[in-house]
């Protein structure tokens, strides 16, 4: 099975760990692991703001990067959703690239669906002990569906105890652009947040998309919680518990 990882250009940048952690886990699951090393980004932020050439282009670099495989992996609700959910629409007046953005939609998947409904990873080798709590991301859930399937592969850890915190499904407040638009109101929503997670006392808050991960521990140092980890699950599984982060 070739499966091509679309690393994202804000993990390769701000957090490698979870790129390397997302290789560990295809590879453990027997896969072939096709890494373009020419990838940059999947337009999503260009395509927010309006600017659709400039999304165009780095959307035909993606379909083009990733033709031969089987799958598309993605350790990223939000760019996933922007390659499965908004691709198509970009490229509604060039026909050739748009059937080309249906075929790599539909082998395109976010990390913990691949998991769990292609590969049936069920065991994971990982020294991570404590308590998490989980966020969802809102690209991840409204676009992807991704819910339970974090949640099932969290369960499957011996050391590991999920603690639900309140309004997990609601808005971290970062939303791209929305965080730079609109920062006051950004700030209120992520303090909304970091208050229903430390509420479960857990070690850890668990999330599958970095740009959420970047805006909630933002918020948990400046308010002088330290000690309350910010994770990506691929790192939770691989046992890396941010270390290449701190």
């Amino acid at each position: 099975m070739r499966v091509g990882l679309f690393v994202t250009c804000l993990a390769d940048v701000m957090r490698p760990s979870i790129g390397l952690s997302t290789l560990d886990l295809l590879e453990r699951a027997g896969c072939e692991v096709i890494f373009p090393e020419n990838q940059t980004c999947c337009g999503q932020p260009a395509y927010n703001a309006g600017d659709r050439a400039t999304a165009q282009k780095l959307a035909r670099k993606v379909v083009s990067e990733f033709a031969d495989v089987d799958y598309v992996v993605i350790p990223s609700g939000s760019c996933g959703g922007m390659i499965k959910a908004h691709f198509e629409d970009l490229f509604s007046d060039l026909p050739e690239y748009k059937t080309k953005a249906q075929w790599l939609s539909a082998r395109t998947y976010e990390l913990t669906d691949f998991l769990v409904n292609v590969v049936n990873a069920d065991s994971f080798d990982t020294s991570f002990q404590g308590t998490v709590t989980y966020h969802d991301s809102c690209a991840g859930l409204r676009e992807l569906g991704i819910k339970d399937q974090p949640r099932k592969l969290l369960r499957t850890l011996p050391h590991v105890e999920l603690k639900e915190m309140s309004g997990a499904e609601q808005c971290c407040g970062f939303g791209g652009t929305f965080s730079v638009k609109y920062g006051d109101i950004s700030s209120r929503i992520v303090d909304l947040k970091c208050d229903d997670l430390e509420s479960t006392e857990a070690d850890a808050v668990v999330l599958g998309d970095l740009g959420c991960m970047l805006n909630i521990e933002g918020k948990l140092r400046r308010r002088g919680n330290h000690k309350t980890k910010v994770l990506h699950i691929a790192e939770v599984l691989t046992g890396r518990n941010g270390e290449e982060a701190e």
